[in-house]
């Protein structure tokens, strides 16, 4: 009870500090997503760029009733996440335990035999989400459906045969929404032959069903898709999970996926979820606020061109009725206010403020001493301007003249309130150090903005217009 209290008495004050957006989240006139001309970031087809910002909600389509979905779509429509990670076969007993209107996904637990009322809530959630301006990260199948290398409620139904063809039948049902990126996995691993089998099956079956959409590929925590995946055609951008460990360092999976060829877009598809026990470095700890951004900040920085968010009891929509997973929390809609969701929005806002399709990892930026740890800084820059990011509020000394101009003008990005204050301008030459405001330590995490003076950009994270 003390856990659960604590963890409600968060929501007060963060959603007294901030504003949620209006309109949709996306705009889908600029049309379908492709990968970017340099293969680092996503674009839509008129060259728009796109910012991956996720939620994950794996039972959304499992757990939740219409008016449900419509209340959870809402409030991270008003956020600005972008997409929203659901799983079609479900992991809490996805093939046995029906959704709210008592159906199931398959007939028989037969993937070629999909049930259609099933598959009309999904058609449903599906174009709610559309209307809202938020994209689907949809998941065919959560991954005990596959094998058995990891213990899973399963049962495993797939061969590779009826893999391929559950695929298509899928990218041929969902090819003309407009709102659909595939994810391959669940949570899982190729390791064996059989599995590697069945995935690749799926990836080959929902191309074949569905040219419009891009395919990723989500792997077990620690793992990056790019070990079993990389140079299938099927797979578009890679992800890996850095799971529920404060401090984990996902910056160094996003910088071995970054450098490997042929290139494709990478990004942390689940680090730490709000409030979970942390599973890593200091035992029981609940993962908080600043544990969810520094895990966005490190990837992004690092070379990701997208990050995802998650809050334990949201993502397998804990409520009366519905038995939690893991430790008790309160239910998934006492939790959808959460700080870290909010400060989410900011990430985005920060990101969309500069030019995104130029921007690339950088840390020779960063001259001060800068050792791996839980205090670690990471930079990122582009053509005229540079985020660096001090992890723990240490102060940075950094190199000038690594962007245009003549003049740099410096700012401090607070990504907990989203609110830029201006620091000054400095020729754009030398060394400089610059200090955060208030005292070193964990949770008083900053963003050195340095713009090209000559730019004129408006101050870091004004919302552009969409």
């Amino acid at each position: 009870m003390k856990r659960v209290l604590a963890i409600l008495s968060l929501l007060v004050p963060a959603m007294a500090a901030q504003t949620p957006r209006t309109g949709p989240s996306v705009d889908f006139s600029h049309g379908d997503l492709r990968i970017s001309d340099n293969r680092r970031f996503l674009i839509h087809k008129d060259g728009t760029p796109f910012f991956y910002l996720g939620d994950t909600a794996w039972e959304l389509f499992h757990r939740l009733n219409r008016e449900e979905v419509e209340r959870y779509l809402e409030n991270r429509r008003a956020k600005g996440f972008t997409v929203i990670q659901a799983v079609i076969l479900a992991e809490l007993d996805g093939l046995r335990t029906p959704n709210p209107y008592g159906e199931t996904p398959l007939i028989g637990n037969d993937p070629c035999r999909p049930n259609e009322k099933y598959f009309e809530h999904v058609d449903w959630v599906i174009d709610k989400a559309a209307e809202k301006g938020l994209f689907i990260g949809l998941l065919p199948t959560w991954g005990d459906k596959v094998s058995d290398e990891h213990p899973g409620a399963g049962p495993q139904i797939f061969t590779p045969a009826n893999a391929e063809a559950y695929g298509r039948w899928l990218g041929e049902r969902y090819r003309n929404r407009p709102n659909v990126i595939w994810i391959v996995g669940g949570d899982w691993t190729a390791d064996s032959p059989w599995s590697h089998a069945i995935w690749c099956a799926l990836g080959r079956g929902l191309r074949q069903g569905d040219w419009r959409h891009l395919i990723s590929f989500h792997p077990r925590g620690g793992r990056r898709s790019s070990e079993w995946f990389h140079n299938e055609p099927w797979l578009d951008f890679n992800m890996h999970q850095s799971g529920h460990v404060r401090y984990r360092a996902n910056y160094e999976a996003i910088a071995a996926d970054y450098a490997l060829h042929p290139i494709k877009p990478t990004m942390d598809a689940e680090p730490r979820y709000e409030t979970a026990p942390s599973s890593g470095y200091q035992g029981d700890r609940l993962i908080e606020a600043f544990d969810v951004r520094q895990a966005a900040y490190w990837g992004l920085f690092a070379g990701a061109h997208g990050t995802t968010y998650g809050a334990q009891g949201v993502w397998n929509m804990h409520a009366p009725g519905r038995p939690a997973r893991g430790r008790a929390t309160p239910y998934w809609y006492e939790l959808l206010d959460l700080p870290g969701a909010w400060h989410m929005m900011h990430v985005r806002n920060l990101i969309e403020s500069r030019p995104m399709l130029e921007r690339v990892p950088d840390q020779s930026l960063i001259v001060s001493e800068n050792l791996p740890g839980p205090d670690y800084s990471v930079a990122t820059r582009g053509n005229s301007y540079a985020f660096i990011y001090s992890s723990f509020g240490k102060p940075l000394t950094v190199a000038l003249g690594k962007i245009s101009g003549d003049r740099v003008v410096a700012w401090w990005f607070d990504p907990r309130t989203g609110q830029a204050t201006h620091i000054g301008e400095y020729p754009n030459a030398g060394v400089r150090t610059f200090t955060p405001p208030g005292t070193p330590g964990r949770d008083n995490d900053w963003i050195l903005v340095l713009d090209d003076a000559n730019k004129g950009y408006p101050p870091p994270g004004a919302i552009a217009k969409r």
